[in-house]
Parts: structure tokens; sequence; C-alpha cells
């Protein structure tokens, strides 16, 4: 089966041909997402550019919630629906996704070269595991093998409340609820790990500091490479708070087949979070603290893994 593929995020769209499961290297192409009303021109004209005039399958991962086939993006004005995709594509099988569905679907179909080890562990064979997304906004998914077929449920839970661990972790959430242009009045998880977040992070160690300033991301990790102080310092938030995210969701999903992050976010601070004790503020969790220990944390540095998971999962028989 010949399908498209797309891989939709707040900025831009990443789209791919596939036969079966195997993504063709030399077909994955970019959009900027503020050029477009919508996926569908984006898809027609990648089709047209490409000389195909229609597809056996499509598939698409969206940066937002999906519900009842309908996915309605959370950091960008576009709903996608069957309908739009059917008609750009021409397609009789077609499947919508929420991107951290899609990066489970990828997993065991990632090379090992794209996969960096943080945290040691021993991951144990056709276990559970859980992808956990970190770039413009964030979330993440368990994923179950089983004797029917891989299952991804879907999640929303980059929005469930920041941890809190201690009276700093809370001075932390009492800022974030009402710093900025963009604060609603609540310290969720994304608005301390997503790219904004940071900038949240650096904002209030420079406040603690007593010398208040903005940085944007981009800025703060220039002048964290450069060894810049309070860069270093909210690094080292964003890490233990990664952390103890990273510990509430192993102790509810048992992911003992690993944990694996993505996005920029990610990557960006892959370099600093073992010196930072990323696997000690997993660990944090009182009397559970080594049975924590058995989960392995890698991330995920293939930029096209949410386009090999939409391949895998048609080729597999997904639709919906």
């Amino acid at each position: 089966m010949t399908a498209i593929l797309a891989d939709i995020g707040g900025t831009n769209t990443r789209v791919a041909l596939a036969d079966g499961k195997q993504v063709r290297p030399n077909s994955i192409a970019k959009f900027a997402n503020a050029e477009f009303d919508s996926l569908e021109p984006i898809l027609k004209r990648y089709l047209a550019e490409a000389g195909i005039p229609s597809v056996e399958g499509a598939c698409v991962a969206a940066a937002g919630p999906v519900r009842g086939g309908v996915a309605e993006m959370t950091n960008l004005s576009w709903i996608i629906d069957h309908a739009q995709l059917t008609r750009a594509t021409g397609a009789s099988k077609v499947a919508i996704l929420n991107d951290l569905q899609a990066q489970g679907q990828a997993l065991g179909h990632i090379a090992p070269e794209y996969l960096r080890p943080i945290v040691g562990g021993s991951a144990v064979p056709n276990s559970s595991m859980l992808v956990v997304g970190l770039g413009t906004g964030v979330n993440a998914a368990p994923v179950h093998n089983t004797p029917w077929g891989r299952v991804v449920p879907p999640s929303e839970c980059g929005h469930t409340s920041m941890p809190i661990r201690d009276a700093r972790d809370l001075q932390l959430a009492q800022f974030i609820e009402t710093y900025g242009d963009h604060a609603h009045g609540f310290a969720g998880v994304e608005d301390a790990l997503a790219g904004r977040g940071l900038e949240r992070l650096y904002a209030f160690v420079a406040n603690e500091a007593g010398t208040p300033m903005a940085r944007s991301s981009a800025e703060i990790m220039a002048e964290l490479t450069d060894g810049g102080v309070l860069a270093l310092k909210a690094a080292r938030l964003y890490v233990h708070i990664l952390g103890a995210t990273l510990g509430n969701l192993a102790l509810t999903h048992l992911p003992y087949g690993g944990i694996f992050l993505i996005g920029g976010m990610a990557r960006a601070l892959t370099p600093y979070m073992a010196d930072m004790g990323l696997a000690q503020a997993l660990c944090d969790k009182g009397r559970f603290h080594d049975f924590l220990q058995g989960f392995p944390v890698w991330v995920v540095e293939d930029d096209y893994a949410a386009l090999t998971g939409c391949a895998a999962y048609l080729a597999n028989g997904g639709q919906g």
C-alpha cells in the first residue's frame, strides 16, 4: 500500500510517502504552517509536485487531542478530519493519530543509532513503554504490546499539574501561574517543560537572583552553551521537574520496556540531563526509590519517527 503521511507540529508540517511500513527516505518535505490555512492544501500541493494523483492510504500525526476521528491542534487553529484527508489525497484508508500515538507506534522501528541512552537500566522485551514529547508542547503516552497488536492510548497529560516536591517547587508554580502573556492561572507540566516553559524557569531564577529579566528559549540555550550562571540554574530546574514528572508517569504506567523522550527540548538538553541529576529526580519517590531505578530512559534523535509510526500503524491495519 502506498500511503501519504504527515507529522503536524505547531510550527511545521512534515510530509512523506511510504510503501507499507517503509517511509521513502527521499520523499520527506517540510512546510511552514503559517503559509497555509489548513492541512488540505499542503497535502494537495505535495501530491501535485510529486506527480501523484492519489494514494491508497493516508495517516497524520497531529499535535493535539483526537476525538471521534477529529484532531484539533493545540497550538494551531486547524481542525483535521477524515473527509479532509480523503478530499486531499483520494485515499480509501485514512487514520488520524495524536502525535504521541504516532511516536509510540514508531518504537521498535527506530534505528539504534538514533537512540541516546540517558538513564541506565535493563528494558524488558515486549513490555509496556512510555513516550514523552518535549517541544512546543508537552505530552506523553503509554505504549502497550498485546497479542492483538500494539495499543497507544491518546493522552493530554502535559496539562496536568506541575509536580511539587518542596517549598521552592511551590514558589515556582505560583510564579508560573501569573508570569508572562500566556499565564492562565495554572501551573501545568507543559507550562514548565515546553519551550516557553524554559523561558518561565529562566525568569524565575533571574527573579530569585534579584535581577529580573526575560530571555527567549534560543537565547537561554546559547547562554547555557557559554556556561551562563542563570541559564545553568534554569536548566538544572528543568531537569529536576522533568525527572519528577517522569517518575510520576513511570509509577502510573510501569514502562518496563523503557521511557523514550522526543522533541526539540529533549534533544537540546540531552547533554545536561545526566550531570544535572535526571535519574535522581526520577527516583525521588521515597520508599519506591529503588523500584524506579529499573526504568531506562533514552532520547530519540530521529526527527522523522512520527512519520515512521504513521506508516507502521497503517501497514498493521490501523484505521480511525
